[in-house]
Protein backbone atom coordinates (compact mmCIF):
# COMPACT_ATOMS: atom_id res chain seq x y z
CA UNK A 1 0.00 0.00 0.00
CA UNK A 2 1.43 3.47 -0.73
CA UNK A 3 2.66 5.50 1.77
CA UNK A 4 1.35 8.72 0.05
CA UNK A 5 -1.93 10.36 -0.57
CA UNK A 6 -2.41 9.75 -5.10
CA UNK A 7 -3.67 12.93 -6.44
CA UNK A 8 -7.56 12.69 -8.14
CA UNK A 9 -7.00 11.66 -11.90
CA UNK A 10 -9.85 11.65 -13.60
CA UNK A 11 -10.60 8.72 -16.10
CA UNK A 12 -12.05 9.04 -19.77
CA UNK A 13 -15.31 10.48 -20.26
CA UNK A 14 -17.67 10.59 -22.95
CA UNK A 15 -15.52 12.94 -25.53
CA UNK A 16 -12.45 10.87 -25.05
CA UNK A 17 -14.37 7.86 -26.37
CA UNK A 18 -15.70 10.13 -28.88
CA UNK A 19 -12.41 10.89 -30.41
CA UNK A 20 -10.75 7.77 -29.64
CA UNK A 21 -13.79 5.92 -31.44
CA UNK A 22 -13.34 8.13 -34.58
CA UNK A 23 -9.66 7.09 -35.20
CA UNK A 24 -11.26 3.43 -35.51
CA UNK A 25 -13.74 3.94 -37.83
CA UNK A 26 -11.34 6.24 -40.17
CA UNK A 27 -9.42 2.96 -40.31
CA UNK A 28 -12.17 1.04 -41.37
CA UNK A 29 -13.62 3.71 -43.71
CA UNK A 30 -10.31 3.28 -45.74
CA UNK A 31 -10.54 -0.28 -45.41
CA UNK A 32 -14.14 0.11 -47.18
CA UNK A 33 -12.85 2.50 -49.71
CA UNK A 34 -9.59 0.37 -51.25
CA UNK A 35 -12.45 -2.45 -51.17
CA UNK A 36 -14.72 -0.70 -53.28
CA UNK A 37 -12.13 1.14 -55.30
CA UNK A 38 -10.13 -2.32 -55.79
CA UNK A 39 -12.98 -4.42 -56.47
CA UNK A 40 -12.09 -5.41 -60.19
CA UNK A 41 -9.12 -5.91 -59.60
CA UNK A 42 -9.31 -9.43 -57.82
CA UNK A 43 -5.51 -10.90 -58.40
CA UNK A 44 -3.22 -11.48 -55.14
CA UNK A 45 -0.95 -9.29 -56.48
CA UNK A 46 -2.77 -6.46 -56.25
CA UNK A 47 -4.12 -7.76 -52.48
CA UNK A 48 -0.87 -8.36 -51.36
CA UNK A 49 1.77 -5.98 -52.94
CA UNK A 50 -0.78 -3.45 -54.79
CA UNK A 51 0.22 -4.49 -57.70
CA UNK A 52 3.82 -2.60 -56.99
CA UNK A 53 2.58 0.43 -58.17
CA UNK A 54 2.83 2.59 -54.87
CA UNK A 55 4.96 5.70 -55.08
CA UNK A 56 7.31 6.46 -52.34
CA UNK A 57 5.31 8.89 -50.21
CA UNK A 58 2.71 6.43 -48.31
CA UNK A 59 5.03 3.88 -48.17
CA UNK A 60 7.54 6.18 -46.09
CA UNK A 61 4.62 7.34 -43.86
CA UNK A 62 3.39 3.75 -43.69
CA UNK A 63 7.01 2.22 -42.96
CA UNK A 64 7.85 4.72 -40.04
CA UNK A 65 4.13 4.06 -38.64
CA UNK A 66 4.89 0.77 -38.68
CA UNK A 67 7.80 0.55 -36.35
CA UNK A 68 7.44 3.55 -34.27
CA UNK A 69 4.46 1.41 -32.26
CA UNK A 70 2.99 2.22 -29.31
CA UNK A 71 6.03 0.66 -27.35
CA UNK A 72 7.38 3.99 -28.92
CA UNK A 73 4.72 5.92 -28.01
CA UNK A 74 4.42 4.17 -23.96
CA UNK A 75 7.78 3.10 -23.61
CA UNK A 76 10.55 5.59 -25.27
CA UNK A 77 9.11 8.73 -22.92
CA UNK A 78 9.21 6.03 -19.60
CA UNK A 79 12.89 5.33 -20.71
CA UNK A 80 13.92 8.61 -20.75
CA UNK A 81 12.23 9.36 -17.60
CA UNK A 82 14.49 6.81 -15.48
CA UNK A 83 17.53 6.16 -17.23
CA UNK A 84 18.14 10.05 -19.27
CA UNK A 85 17.90 11.09 -22.88
CA UNK A 86 21.27 8.79 -24.17
CA UNK A 87 17.85 7.20 -26.25
CA UNK A 88 18.44 10.03 -28.76
CA UNK A 89 21.78 8.28 -29.82
CA UNK A 90 19.11 5.42 -31.62
CA UNK A 91 19.11 8.43 -34.68
CA UNK A 92 22.62 7.01 -35.61
CA UNK A 93 21.64 3.67 -35.61
CA UNK A 94 18.71 4.43 -37.44
CA UNK A 95 20.79 6.21 -40.19
CA UNK A 96 23.03 3.07 -40.28
CA UNK A 97 20.28 0.95 -40.90
CA UNK A 98 18.64 2.84 -43.35
CA UNK A 99 22.14 3.09 -45.33
CA UNK A 100 22.88 -0.66 -45.41
CA UNK A 101 19.24 -1.73 -46.14
CA UNK A 102 18.73 1.01 -48.84
CA UNK A 103 21.64 0.01 -50.67
CA UNK A 104 22.49 -3.62 -49.56
CA UNK A 105 19.27 -5.30 -49.13
CA UNK A 106 16.94 -3.81 -50.75
CA UNK A 107 18.46 -4.33 -54.80
CA UNK A 108 18.65 -8.03 -53.56
CA UNK A 109 14.97 -8.45 -52.93
CA UNK A 110 13.72 -5.64 -55.01
CA UNK A 111 15.13 -7.12 -58.47
CA UNK A 112 14.17 -10.36 -57.81
CA UNK A 113 10.86 -10.05 -58.54
CA UNK A 114 9.47 -11.79 -55.56
CA UNK A 115 7.00 -11.58 -52.95
CA UNK A 116 8.36 -12.86 -49.72
CA UNK A 117 11.70 -12.18 -48.61
CA UNK A 118 12.15 -16.10 -47.95
CA UNK A 119 11.01 -17.51 -51.40
CA UNK A 120 14.87 -16.02 -51.62
CA UNK A 121 16.23 -17.58 -48.64
CA UNK A 122 14.28 -21.17 -50.55
CA UNK A 123 16.23 -20.36 -53.55
CA UNK A 124 19.64 -20.12 -51.50
CA UNK A 125 18.96 -23.06 -48.91
CA UNK A 126 18.16 -25.49 -51.91
CA UNK A 127 22.04 -25.53 -51.99
CA UNK A 128 23.17 -24.61 -48.42
CA UNK A 129 21.00 -28.11 -47.57
CA UNK A 130 20.88 -30.01 -50.38
CA UNK A 131 22.61 -32.80 -48.82
CA UNK A 132 20.20 -32.87 -45.92
CA UNK A 133 16.48 -32.23 -46.46
CA UNK A 134 15.82 -28.85 -47.91
CA UNK A 135 12.06 -28.25 -46.79
CA UNK A 136 13.45 -28.57 -43.33
CA UNK A 137 15.81 -25.59 -43.47
CA UNK A 138 13.36 -23.40 -45.02
CA UNK A 139 10.46 -24.29 -42.40
CA UNK A 140 13.25 -23.21 -39.51
CA UNK A 141 12.86 -19.36 -40.62
CA UNK A 142 9.61 -19.91 -41.64
CA UNK A 143 8.80 -20.71 -37.53
CA UNK A 144 11.13 -18.09 -36.93
CA UNK A 145 9.35 -15.24 -38.40
CA UNK A 146 6.09 -16.46 -36.54
CA UNK A 147 7.64 -16.76 -33.56
CA UNK A 148 9.17 -13.11 -33.75
CA UNK A 149 5.62 -11.27 -35.60
CA UNK A 150 2.92 -12.64 -33.52
CA UNK A 151 5.03 -12.43 -30.04
CA UNK A 152 6.00 -8.89 -30.86
CA UNK A 153 2.49 -8.58 -31.97
CA UNK A 154 1.55 -9.68 -28.91
CA UNK A 155 3.40 -7.03 -26.82
CA UNK A 156 2.58 -4.26 -29.15
CA UNK A 157 -1.25 -5.18 -28.47
CA UNK A 158 -1.58 -6.18 -24.68
CA UNK A 159 1.33 -4.05 -23.03
CA UNK A 160 -0.57 -0.46 -23.91
CA UNK A 161 -3.65 -1.60 -23.56
CA UNK A 162 -2.87 -2.79 -20.11
CA UNK A 163 -1.23 0.47 -19.12
CA UNK A 164 -4.19 2.60 -20.50
CA UNK A 165 -6.53 0.10 -18.57
CA UNK A 166 -4.95 0.38 -15.01
CA UNK A 167 -4.69 4.65 -15.67
CA UNK A 168 -7.29 5.86 -17.84
CA UNK A 169 -9.87 2.98 -16.71
CA UNK A 170 -10.21 2.18 -20.53
CA UNK A 171 -11.46 -1.00 -20.42
CA UNK A 172 -8.35 -4.30 -21.15
CA UNK A 173 -9.81 -6.30 -23.36
CA UNK A 174 -12.38 -4.08 -25.01
CA UNK A 175 -9.23 -2.33 -26.54
CA UNK A 176 -7.29 -5.33 -27.49
CA UNK A 177 -10.70 -7.13 -28.90
CA UNK A 178 -11.02 -3.98 -31.11
CA UNK A 179 -7.76 -3.69 -32.07
CA UNK A 180 -7.66 -6.97 -33.27
CA UNK A 181 -11.22 -6.91 -34.98
CA UNK A 182 -10.28 -3.15 -37.13
CA UNK A 183 -7.11 -4.53 -37.96
CA UNK A 184 -8.03 -7.80 -39.60
CA UNK A 185 -10.92 -6.08 -40.91
CA UNK A 186 -9.10 -3.67 -42.74
CA UNK A 187 -6.52 -6.02 -44.15
CA UNK A 188 -8.68 -8.60 -45.43
CA UNK A 189 -11.04 -5.93 -46.94
CA UNK A 190 -8.41 -3.24 -48.88
CA UNK A 191 -4.93 -5.40 -48.69
CA UNK A 192 -1.61 -3.58 -48.80
CA UNK A 193 -3.09 -0.54 -50.09
CA UNK A 194 -5.44 -0.13 -47.21
CA UNK A 195 -2.46 -1.09 -44.81
CA UNK A 196 -0.24 1.84 -46.51
CA UNK A 197 -2.73 4.71 -46.77
CA UNK A 198 -4.15 3.61 -43.10
CA UNK A 199 -0.73 3.72 -41.81
CA UNK A 200 -0.17 7.14 -43.27
CA UNK A 201 -2.83 8.39 -41.20
CA UNK A 202 -2.02 6.91 -37.94
CA UNK A 203 1.75 8.20 -38.44
CA UNK A 204 -0.30 11.87 -38.40
CA UNK A 205 -2.59 10.94 -35.67
CA UNK A 206 0.82 9.76 -33.74
CA UNK A 207 2.96 13.29 -34.11
CA UNK A 208 -0.18 14.85 -33.25
CA UNK A 209 -0.69 13.90 -29.94
CA UNK A 210 2.79 13.98 -29.21
CA UNK A 211 2.91 17.66 -30.43
CA UNK A 212 -0.14 18.58 -28.36
CA UNK A 213 1.72 16.35 -24.70
CA UNK A 214 5.19 18.33 -25.61
CA UNK A 215 2.94 21.66 -25.58
CA UNK A 216 0.41 21.39 -22.44
CA UNK A 217 3.31 19.75 -20.40
CA UNK A 218 5.90 22.31 -21.23
CA UNK A 219 3.31 25.33 -20.32
CA UNK A 220 2.77 23.91 -17.13
CA UNK A 221 6.18 22.67 -16.20
CA UNK A 222 7.22 26.60 -16.75
CA UNK A 223 8.71 26.72 -20.33
CA UNK A 224 11.31 24.87 -22.20
CA UNK A 225 13.93 26.80 -20.73
CA UNK A 226 12.56 25.19 -17.12
CA UNK A 227 12.49 21.89 -18.63
CA UNK A 228 16.25 22.24 -19.99
CA UNK A 229 17.27 22.77 -16.17
CA UNK A 230 15.18 20.22 -14.59
CA UNK A 231 16.79 17.43 -17.14
CA UNK A 232 20.03 18.93 -16.50
CA UNK A 233 19.84 18.86 -12.58
CA UNK A 234 18.18 15.56 -12.83
CA UNK A 235 21.43 14.33 -14.58
CA UNK A 236 18.85 13.28 -17.83
CA UNK A 237 21.01 15.23 -20.23
CA UNK A 238 24.03 12.64 -19.85
CA UNK A 239 23.38 11.49 -23.40
CA UNK A 240 27.53 10.40 -24.50
CA UNK A 241 29.19 7.72 -22.34
CA UNK A 242 31.57 6.03 -24.04
CA UNK A 243 32.37 3.09 -21.48
CA UNK A 244 32.92 -0.17 -23.72
CA UNK A 245 31.48 -2.58 -20.83
CA UNK A 246 28.99 -4.62 -22.85
CA UNK A 247 27.05 -5.32 -19.33
CA UNK A 248 25.83 -1.65 -19.09
CA UNK A 249 22.22 -1.31 -20.03
CA UNK A 250 22.52 1.91 -22.39
CA UNK A 251 25.80 3.30 -23.60
CA UNK A 252 26.91 5.30 -26.69
CA UNK A 253 28.27 1.74 -28.32
CA UNK A 254 25.36 -0.04 -27.10
CA UNK A 255 22.88 1.88 -28.59
CA UNK A 256 24.76 2.95 -31.58
CA UNK A 257 26.32 -0.88 -32.45
CA UNK A 258 23.74 -3.00 -30.64
CA UNK A 259 20.93 -0.60 -31.49
CA UNK A 260 22.07 -1.14 -35.59
CA UNK A 261 22.35 -5.16 -35.32
CA UNK A 262 18.58 -4.67 -33.91
CA UNK A 263 17.06 -2.34 -35.98
CA UNK A 264 18.80 -3.84 -39.32
CA UNK A 265 17.60 -7.27 -38.40
CA UNK A 266 14.23 -5.28 -38.47
CA UNK A 267 14.57 -3.03 -41.52
CA UNK A 268 17.11 -5.19 -43.57
CA UNK A 269 15.39 -8.68 -43.80
CA UNK A 270 11.95 -8.10 -42.44
CA UNK A 271 8.94 -9.61 -44.47
CA UNK A 272 7.18 -6.18 -43.21
CA UNK A 273 9.63 -3.56 -44.67
CA UNK A 274 10.48 -5.62 -47.78
CA UNK A 275 7.14 -6.00 -48.72
CA UNK A 276 5.89 -2.33 -48.61
CA UNK A 277 9.35 -1.48 -50.74
CA UNK A 278 8.88 -3.86 -53.46
CA UNK A 279 5.16 -2.46 -53.63
CA UNK A 280 6.27 0.51 -55.10
CA UNK A 281 6.87 1.33 -58.48
CA UNK A 282 10.52 1.14 -59.26
CA UNK A 283 13.39 0.36 -57.18
CA UNK A 284 14.59 4.38 -57.07
CA UNK A 285 10.65 4.92 -55.54
CA UNK A 286 11.64 2.42 -53.10
CA UNK A 287 14.78 3.76 -51.92
CA UNK A 288 13.66 7.57 -51.68
CA UNK A 289 11.16 5.72 -49.40
CA UNK A 290 13.08 4.56 -47.14
CA UNK A 291 15.18 7.33 -47.00
CA UNK A 292 12.35 9.92 -46.24
CA UNK A 293 10.70 7.23 -43.69
CA UNK A 294 14.59 7.93 -41.78
CA UNK A 295 13.05 11.60 -41.41
CA UNK A 296 10.01 9.99 -40.39
CA UNK A 297 11.98 7.96 -37.44
CA UNK A 298 14.12 11.01 -36.03
CA UNK A 299 10.89 13.19 -35.83
CA UNK A 300 9.15 10.32 -33.81
CA UNK A 301 12.31 9.81 -31.90
CA UNK A 302 12.81 13.18 -30.73
CA UNK A 303 9.44 14.25 -29.85
CA UNK A 304 9.28 11.26 -27.58
CA UNK A 305 12.34 11.61 -25.99
CA UNK A 306 11.28 15.74 -25.40
CA UNK A 307 8.38 13.97 -24.11
CA UNK A 308 10.21 12.06 -21.54
CA UNK A 309 12.12 15.47 -19.90
CA UNK A 310 8.83 16.97 -19.81
CA UNK A 311 7.39 14.09 -18.34
CA UNK A 312 10.34 14.11 -15.60
CA UNK A 313 10.35 18.10 -15.20
CA UNK A 314 6.68 17.72 -13.66
CA UNK A 315 7.39 14.99 -11.62
CA UNK A 316 10.84 15.95 -10.43
CA UNK A 317 10.05 15.83 -6.68
CA UNK A 318 7.04 13.47 -6.99
CA UNK A 319 7.64 10.39 -8.91
CA UNK A 320 4.02 8.52 -9.18
CA UNK A 321 5.53 5.68 -9.91
CA UNK A 322 8.08 5.58 -6.62
CA UNK A 323 5.00 7.15 -4.33
CA UNK A 324 2.71 4.34 -5.64
CA UNK A 325 0.43 5.80 -7.69
CA UNK A 326 0.71 3.99 -10.48
CA UNK A 327 1.97 0.18 -10.43
CA UNK A 328 4.72 0.02 -13.55
CA UNK A 329 6.87 2.76 -15.41
CA UNK A 330 4.96 1.86 -18.58
CA UNK A 331 1.81 3.92 -17.11
CA UNK A 332 4.08 7.20 -16.74
CA UNK A 333 2.89 8.73 -19.90
CA UNK A 334 -0.45 7.73 -19.94
CA UNK A 335 -0.83 8.97 -16.21
CA UNK A 336 0.95 12.09 -17.26
CA UNK A 337 -1.39 12.85 -20.03
CA UNK A 338 -4.58 12.29 -17.61
CA UNK A 339 -3.18 14.70 -15.04
CA UNK A 340 -1.99 17.43 -17.52
CA UNK A 341 -5.19 16.76 -19.40
CA UNK A 342 -7.56 16.52 -16.63
CA UNK A 343 -9.46 19.87 -16.91
CA UNK A 344 -10.18 19.43 -21.15
CA UNK A 345 -12.33 16.75 -22.26
CA UNK A 346 -11.13 15.04 -25.29
CA UNK A 347 -7.99 15.66 -25.48
CA UNK A 348 -6.88 12.45 -23.51
CA UNK A 349 -8.81 10.58 -26.31
CA UNK A 350 -6.46 12.10 -28.44
CA UNK A 351 -3.45 10.99 -27.01
CA UNK A 352 -4.86 7.50 -26.74
CA UNK A 353 -5.92 7.75 -30.29
CA UNK A 354 -2.13 8.35 -31.10
CA UNK A 355 -0.47 5.17 -28.83
CA UNK A 356 -3.79 3.17 -30.74
CA UNK A 357 -2.10 4.52 -34.26
CA UNK A 358 1.25 2.78 -33.36
CA UNK A 359 -0.63 -0.34 -32.34
CA UNK A 360 -2.72 -0.20 -34.93
CA UNK A 361 -0.25 -0.11 -37.66
CA UNK A 362 2.00 -2.61 -36.27
CA UNK A 363 -0.42 -5.05 -36.11
CA UNK A 364 -2.29 -4.62 -39.87
CA UNK A 365 1.92 -5.06 -40.78
CA UNK A 366 2.04 -8.00 -39.06
CA UNK A 367 -0.87 -10.00 -40.16
CA UNK A 368 -0.47 -8.55 -43.87
CA UNK A 369 3.04 -10.11 -43.79
CA UNK A 370 2.55 -13.41 -42.02
CA UNK A 371 -0.66 -13.87 -44.35
CA UNK A 372 1.49 -12.75 -47.70
CA UNK A 373 4.74 -15.46 -46.76
CA UNK A 374 2.47 -17.82 -45.64
CA UNK A 375 0.54 -17.93 -49.27
CA UNK A 376 3.89 -17.33 -51.36
CA UNK A 377 5.87 -19.36 -49.35
CA UNK A 378 3.24 -22.54 -48.52
CA UNK A 379 -0.02 -22.11 -50.36
CA UNK A 380 1.63 -21.82 -54.11
CA UNK A 381 3.94 -24.29 -53.50
CA UNK A 382 1.47 -26.74 -52.53
CA UNK A 383 -1.26 -25.60 -54.88
CA UNK A 384 0.89 -23.92 -58.02
CA UNK A 385 -2.48 -23.64 -60.09
CA UNK A 386 -4.82 -21.59 -58.25
CA UNK A 387 -6.69 -19.28 -59.97
CA UNK A 388 -6.54 -15.56 -59.23
CA UNK A 389 -10.06 -15.10 -57.61
CA UNK A 390 -9.09 -18.02 -55.63
CA UNK A 391 -5.69 -16.91 -54.68
CA UNK A 392 -7.17 -13.33 -53.46
CA UNK A 393 -10.01 -15.28 -51.34
CA UNK A 394 -7.49 -17.50 -49.36
CA UNK A 395 -4.81 -14.54 -48.84
CA UNK A 396 -7.82 -13.10 -47.05
CA UNK A 397 -9.02 -15.97 -44.82
CA UNK A 398 -5.00 -15.98 -44.25
CA UNK A 399 -5.42 -12.31 -43.16
CA UNK A 400 -8.20 -13.50 -40.71
CA UNK A 401 -6.37 -16.20 -39.20
CA UNK A 402 -3.56 -14.10 -38.22
CA UNK A 403 -5.49 -11.35 -36.66
CA UNK A 404 -7.75 -13.52 -34.49
CA UNK A 405 -3.65 -15.80 -33.65
CA UNK A 406 -2.11 -12.30 -33.35
CA UNK A 407 -4.82 -10.81 -30.79
CA UNK A 408 -4.97 -14.11 -29.03
CA UNK A 409 -0.83 -13.92 -28.04
CA UNK A 410 -1.43 -10.91 -26.54
CA UNK A 411 -2.12 -12.53 -23.28
CA UNK A 412 1.51 -14.02 -23.44
CA UNK A 413 3.49 -10.46 -23.44
CA UNK A 414 2.70 -10.14 -19.41
CA UNK A 415 5.38 -12.05 -18.44
CA UNK A 416 7.86 -10.21 -20.12
CA UNK A 417 8.36 -7.04 -18.39
CA UNK A 418 8.99 -3.30 -19.88
CA UNK A 419 7.61 -3.08 -22.99
CA UNK A 420 10.41 -1.28 -24.93
CA UNK A 421 13.27 -3.45 -23.64
CA UNK A 422 11.13 -6.89 -23.88
CA UNK A 423 10.02 -5.46 -27.71
CA UNK A 424 13.62 -4.80 -28.39
CA UNK A 425 14.95 -7.72 -26.86
CA UNK A 426 12.73 -10.45 -28.89
CA UNK A 427 13.59 -8.52 -32.44
CA UNK A 428 17.22 -9.18 -31.05
CA UNK A 429 16.86 -13.02 -30.57
CA UNK A 430 14.76 -13.46 -33.61
CA UNK A 431 16.12 -11.58 -35.68
CA UNK A 432 19.91 -11.76 -35.12
CA UNK A 433 20.52 -15.22 -36.63
CA UNK A 434 18.15 -14.44 -39.76
CA UNK A 435 20.24 -11.23 -40.64
CA UNK A 436 23.57 -13.06 -40.17
CA UNK A 437 22.16 -16.07 -42.52
CA UNK A 438 20.91 -13.70 -45.31
CA UNK A 439 24.27 -11.55 -44.76
CA UNK A 440 26.27 -15.19 -45.56
CA UNK A 441 24.54 -15.47 -48.45
CA UNK A 442 24.85 -11.70 -49.70
CA UNK A 443 27.91 -10.50 -48.88
CA UNK A 444 30.10 -13.67 -48.24
CA UNK A 445 30.29 -16.23 -51.34
CA UNK A 446 32.78 -18.65 -50.20
CA UNK A 447 30.57 -20.10 -47.31
CA UNK A 448 29.04 -23.74 -48.01
CA UNK A 449 26.10 -25.49 -46.18
CA UNK A 450 27.84 -26.70 -43.64
CA UNK A 451 29.07 -23.17 -42.39
CA UNK A 452 25.36 -22.26 -43.47
CA UNK A 453 23.38 -24.87 -41.31
CA UNK A 454 26.12 -24.36 -38.28
CA UNK A 455 26.32 -21.14 -38.44
CA UNK A 456 22.29 -20.56 -38.23
CA UNK A 457 21.96 -22.87 -35.67
CA UNK A 458 24.92 -21.01 -33.23
CA UNK A 459 23.47 -17.74 -34.08
CA UNK A 460 20.00 -19.08 -32.54
CA UNK A 461 21.56 -20.79 -29.65
CA UNK A 462 23.48 -18.00 -28.54
CA UNK A 463 20.78 -15.32 -28.60
CA UNK A 464 18.16 -17.07 -27.21
CA UNK A 465 20.55 -17.81 -23.79
CA UNK A 466 21.52 -14.91 -23.53
CA UNK A 467 17.78 -13.09 -24.05
CA UNK A 468 16.08 -16.04 -22.08
CA UNK A 469 18.66 -15.70 -19.30
CA UNK A 470 18.14 -12.25 -19.12
CA UNK A 471 14.43 -12.54 -18.38
CA UNK A 472 15.07 -15.09 -16.01
CA UNK A 473 18.15 -13.17 -13.79
CA UNK A 474 17.77 -9.49 -14.98
CA UNK A 475 20.50 -8.04 -14.48
CA UNK A 476 21.36 -5.82 -11.17
CA UNK A 477 21.20 -2.39 -10.85
CA UNK A 478 24.77 -1.40 -10.77
CA UNK A 479 24.72 -2.35 -14.72
CA UNK A 480 20.87 -0.67 -15.38
CA UNK A 481 21.95 2.84 -13.63
CA UNK A 482 18.31 3.87 -13.25
CA UNK A 483 18.71 7.26 -12.53
CA UNK A 484 17.41 8.92 -9.12
CA UNK A 485 13.54 9.47 -8.50
CA UNK A 486 12.22 11.63 -5.62
CA UNK A 487 8.98 11.58 -3.79
CA UNK A 488 10.08 15.12 -1.91
CA UNK A 489 6.71 17.14 -2.53
CA UNK A 490 4.41 14.26 -2.38
CA UNK A 491 1.72 14.48 0.58
CA UNK A 492 1.90 11.66 3.00
CA UNK A 493 -0.45 9.65 4.05
CA UNK A 494 -0.07 8.95 7.39
CA UNK A 495 3.26 8.61 9.63
CA UNK A 496 2.64 5.06 11.10
CA UNK A 497 3.13 3.53 7.97
CA UNK A 498 6.51 5.10 7.10
CA UNK A 499 8.23 3.67 11.13
CA UNK A 500 6.94 0.05 9.82
CA UNK A 501 10.17 -2.06 10.04
CA UNK A 502 9.95 -4.57 7.34
CA UNK A 503 11.83 -7.64 7.85
CA UNK A 504 15.02 -8.52 5.49
CA UNK A 505 15.02 -10.99 3.21
CA UNK A 506 17.81 -13.27 2.00
CA UNK A 507 19.03 -12.48 -1.37
CA UNK A 508 17.73 -14.95 -4.34
CA UNK A 509 20.44 -17.44 -5.50
CA UNK A 510 21.85 -16.11 -8.71
CA UNK A 511 24.06 -18.29 -10.95
CA UNK A 512 27.91 -17.36 -11.91
CA UNK A 513 26.41 -16.29 -15.67
CA UNK A 514 24.00 -14.02 -14.04
CA UNK A 515 25.90 -11.46 -13.64
CA UNK A 516 27.97 -11.39 -16.73
CA UNK A 517 26.39 -13.33 -19.74
CA UNK A 518 22.85 -13.02 -18.40
CA UNK A 519 23.37 -9.21 -17.35
CA UNK A 520 24.27 -8.59 -21.10
CA UNK A 521 22.84 -5.58 -22.89
CA UNK A 522 19.66 -6.45 -24.55
CA UNK A 523 20.26 -4.24 -27.72
CA UNK A 524 23.36 -6.73 -28.14
CA UNK A 525 21.37 -9.53 -28.52
CA UNK A 526 21.00 -9.17 -32.59
CA UNK A 527 24.58 -8.79 -32.63
CA UNK A 528 25.83 -11.75 -31.26
CA UNK A 529 22.80 -13.67 -33.14
CA UNK A 530 24.63 -12.31 -35.80
CA UNK A 531 28.07 -11.94 -35.49
CA UNK A 532 27.83 -15.66 -34.00
CA UNK A 533 25.76 -17.08 -36.93
CA UNK A 534 28.32 -14.89 -39.45
CA UNK A 535 31.86 -16.13 -37.35
CA UNK A 536 30.32 -19.28 -37.31
CA UNK A 537 29.95 -20.22 -40.91
CA UNK A 538 32.63 -18.82 -41.67
CA UNK A 539 34.99 -21.30 -39.87
CA UNK A 540 33.08 -24.09 -40.49
CA UNK A 541 33.85 -23.46 -44.10
CA UNK A 542 36.90 -22.34 -43.57
CA UNK A 543 37.47 -26.32 -42.29
CA UNK A 544 35.39 -28.21 -44.60
CA UNK A 545 36.36 -26.40 -47.78
CA UNK A 546 35.13 -23.43 -49.11
CA UNK A 547 32.50 -22.98 -52.00
CA UNK A 548 33.98 -22.18 -55.58
CA UNK A 549 32.16 -20.11 -57.99
CA UNK A 550 31.87 -21.22 -61.84
CA UNK A 551 31.88 -18.02 -64.02
CA UNK A 552 28.87 -19.13 -66.01
CA UNK A 553 26.40 -21.12 -63.81
CA UNK A 554 23.51 -22.71 -65.41
CA UNK A 555 19.74 -21.47 -64.19
CA UNK A 556 16.43 -20.69 -65.50
CA UNK A 557 13.65 -19.21 -63.44
CA UNK A 558 11.35 -21.98 -63.26
CA UNK A 559 13.72 -25.26 -63.27
CA UNK A 560 16.93 -24.43 -61.36
CA UNK A 561 20.18 -26.45 -61.72
CA UNK A 562 22.30 -25.97 -59.16
CA UNK A 563 26.06 -27.48 -59.18
CA UNK A 564 27.78 -28.62 -55.86
CA UNK A 565 30.72 -25.76 -57.00
CA UNK A 566 28.60 -22.95 -57.08
CA UNK A 567 27.19 -20.51 -54.21
CA UNK A 568 23.22 -19.80 -54.08
CA UNK A 569 23.85 -16.42 -54.28
CA UNK A 570 25.98 -16.43 -57.62
CA UNK A 571 23.41 -19.03 -58.74
CA UNK A 572 20.50 -16.29 -58.28
CA UNK A 573 22.62 -14.02 -59.61
CA UNK A 574 21.88 -14.42 -62.97
CA UNK A 575 18.24 -13.88 -62.58
CA UNK A 576 18.59 -10.83 -60.19
CA UNK A 577 20.88 -9.05 -63.03
CA UNK A 578 17.98 -9.47 -65.51
CA UNK A 579 15.53 -8.26 -63.55
CA UNK A 580 18.14 -5.23 -62.59
CA UNK A 581 17.93 -4.95 -66.67
CA UNK A 582 14.19 -4.74 -66.57
CA UNK A 583 14.01 -2.61 -63.49
CA UNK A 584 16.10 0.04 -65.11
CA UNK A 585 14.01 0.37 -68.10
CA UNK A 586 10.82 0.35 -66.06
CA UNK A 587 12.62 3.21 -63.90
CA UNK A 588 12.99 4.95 -66.97
CA UNK A 589 9.23 5.10 -68.31
CA UNK A 590 8.23 6.29 -64.33
CA UNK A 591 8.92 9.54 -63.71
CA UNK A 592 8.46 11.24 -59.67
Amino acid sequence: MSNFIAPEIKKFVAWDYVVFALLFLVCASIGVFFAIKERKKKTSKEFLVGGKQMSYGPIAFSLTSSFMSAVTVLGTPSEVYRYGASFVLFFLSYTIVIIFTAELFLPVFYRSGITSTYEVSKYIYIFFFKCIITDDSHTLLFHELFLLQILYTGIVVYAPSLALNQVTGFDLWGSVVATGIVCTFYCTLGGLKAVVWTDAFQMVVMVLGFVTVLIRGTILSGGSTKVWEDAYEGSRLSIFDFDVDPLRRHTFWTIVVGGAFTWLGLYGVNQSTIQRCISCKSEKHAKVALYLNLLGLWIVLVCAVFCGLVMYSHYKNCDPWTAGFISAPDQLMPYFVMDIFSSMPGVPGLFVACAFSGTLSTVAASINALATVTFEDLVKQCFPNLSEKRSTWISKGLCILYGALCTSMAAAASLLGGIVQAALSIHGMCGGPMLGLFTLGIVFPCVNWKGAIGGLLTGITLAFWAGIGSFVYPAPPTKTLPLELSTLNCTLANTTSLLTTVAPTAAADRPLLADTWYSLSYLYFSAIGCLGCAITGLLISFVTGWCFIKTKPCYTRTHPTWSSKLHPLSVFMPYLWEQSQNTQLEDKNNSF
